[in-house]
This record gives C-alpha cells, structure tokens and sequence, in this order.
C-alpha cells in the first residue's frame, strides 16, 4: 500500500477557506472502523463552493472535500464490511464534518457505505453521484405522493445541471413529457437527447411573479429555489407537487400559501445528506432500474483530480454540463 497518496484537503488561509492538492499517509485520516480505496468521485455544485471558498462548506478543518466516493473496502473493524467488498458513499456530511471523497484512501464510518448496486461500475455509480441520486429521491417523493400518474407536462428546473440532466432521463422513462428550464438555450439538442420535449429559457421563471398564474405544471423538480420555484408552484395544477432540493438561485422563498391552499399544490423538501439508508436503497434501486446507461455516459465527463479547483470555478459559475467525474485511483 502507497506511503502517501494525493487529496484535496480544504484549510484556512488568513480567515478564508482554500482547498489545494495535499499529500497525506494513512495515519492522517481519521479514525473510523472502515478504510475504503476510492477509485472514483463526483464534481457536485456543493463541492464548487467548498472548494472555490465561495460557500463556507467545511465546518472544521482541516477538511477532505468531496461529497461522494465510490470505491473498494480494503480494512474494516465491522462485520458488515469486508475487504473486497464495493462500496459507495454519498451525503452524511462528507466534506462538511466527515473527510470526503477527494483522497486516494479514506476512514469512513461503517453506517455511511452503501453497497454498489451490481449493475453499476463505479465509474456509472459516480456519473450519477449526489446529483443523480437526489434527482432519484425527488422523484422517490413524486411517485409516493401520487404526482406521477397525473397527465400533464412535468418541468425540472437547472436542466442542464447534475440534477436536471438526471431528472429528465428518470422522468422521461417513465413516459411523460419534460419541460426542461435552462439558462443555456443552446443546449436543447442535448436536453431533447435526454428525453426533453421541449425547453423553456430560465429568465421566464426567475423575476418575481403574481401569486397565482395559469395553471401548466402537472409537477416538477426545481435545484434552483427562490422566484424559479416560487413561480414555478405558482404554474402548477390543481393537486399537483413539486420536489424541491437545491438552492442555486437563492435560498429563500419569496412566494404564498395561495398556490397551496386554492389548488392543494405540495412543496415536497427533499435532503440527499441525511437521508435514511432504506431510502438510499429505493434511489438506488430506482437508477439501476430506470435510468438509461448510453445517455449517461453521454451526460458524463471524466476529469483528474488536478483539474478539480478549475473546475469548482466553472460549475459555481454554471458552465458545467451533465456530470464530472474525478479519477481519484
């Protein structure tokens, strides 16, 4: 085994957060029962702000950043995990208490793993990271609260980010027709490979708006928050939801009950961190079952950790398309 290995570790410097390429040896990392070779991550909107120091991500450190990892266990301390076994990690505070996924080598506690699914490399398992595996969970939260099965046209906000591009292969297998709200108009050819009917530019959601507008959303899924979803339950119909899981445009929710108690229209929260394990396995299950193998890999990029603070600038920047994956091993 390696006497050193590269990470991406996030300090202080002069009471600001930098994240820089660091050699660490085992001994470093933390105590905990399960000691994963990471062969692959992900590159998350989370992991920009953590690494570009434009979001005080890290609540201590010194910190490995990385909120996903896919990998193989090489030590365990615990029964339920043995050498050899393939494992992935995705949330439980990775990166904000837990050293994350941008290392060579990392301690992790026994209850943060989840078993790679069969079907999935782990190459596949980290194109889908966070990103996809939170779209898998709103879409979780649609389907139990019945939204699916109404007709209508479903709209996913931040399209063309690692939520949206997901979202729309998830929605798209299922039969129904997406609306995909982008920014980056130039990217309907790829949106529509997707599965996309159609795109809508993202400013005609984005200013504030009347409380309650016609009605055309049977549901969604919004990454952005603020006047988007604001707007965007707004549109909705009667009886219908939106999952809502990120906050790129803002955190706040500049909105009113109206929506809600006229046309009992859901806001269906959904968290990727602390999500319980049973939950984990129904998105996961979800992904291996539904989502198309040739539009991820047409959705995925592969990166080497050297590339990771260039890259953190342009997906805080939105300039990211689909997903990054980081070669770790």
């Amino acid at each position: 085994m390696t006497t050193t290995f590269p990470a991406m570790v996030i300090s202080d410097e002069n009471g600001s957060h930098r994240a820089a390429l660091t050699q660490l040896s085992l001994a470093d990392l933390p105590d905990n029962d399960v000691l994963v070779e990471i062969s692959h991550s992900s590159l998350n909107y989370k992991d920009g702000l953590a690494i570009t120091g434009k979001g005080r991500i890290a609540r201590r450190l010194p910190m490995v950043a990385g909120i996903d990892l896919a990998g193989v266990v090489v030590e365990s301390r615990v029964p339920d995990w043995q050498p050899g076994d393939r494992v992935i990690a995705n949330g439980w505070g990775l990166s904000e208490t837990e050293w994350g996924g941008f290392s060579r080598f990392q301690r992790l506690k026994a209850q943060h793993l989840t078993r790679l699914p069969a079907g999935f490399s782990a190459l596949e398992a980290m194109a889908i990271g966070t990103a996809g595996y939170t779209a898998a969970l709103c879409l979780l939260a649609l389907e139990d609260h019945g939204t699916l099965s109404q007709p209508g046209e479903f709209l996913v906000t931040g399209a063309a980010g690692g939520v949206g591009t997901v979202a729309i292969s998830l929605l798209a297998a299922r039969g129904l027709s997406v609306i995909a709200s982008t920014g980056r108009t130039s990217e309907e050819t790829f949106l529509k490979s997707l599965g996309a009917s159609g795109i809508i530019d993202r400013n005609t959601l984005s200013a504030p708006g009347k409380m309650l507008q016609a009605e055309r959303w049977a549901g969604g899924v919004d990454s952005v928050g603020s006047h988007t979803l604001v707007n965007a339950l707004a549109q909705t119909v009667y009886g219908g939801a939106f999952a809502a899981c990120g906050l790129a445009g803002g955190a706040d929710l500049p909105g009113s009950v109206m929506p809600h108690i006229l046309r009992s229209v859901a806001l269906l929260g959904v968290d990727s961190v602390l999500s319980p394990q049973p939950r984990r396995n129904r998105a996961w299950a979800l992904l291996e079952r539904d989502l198309n193998r040739n539009k991820l890999i047409a959705l995925t990029t592969l990166a080497p950790m050297a590339d990771l603070p260039k890259l953190a600038e342009e997906i805080v920047a939105g300039r990211i398309r689909g997903r990054t994956v980081i070669e770790i091993g």
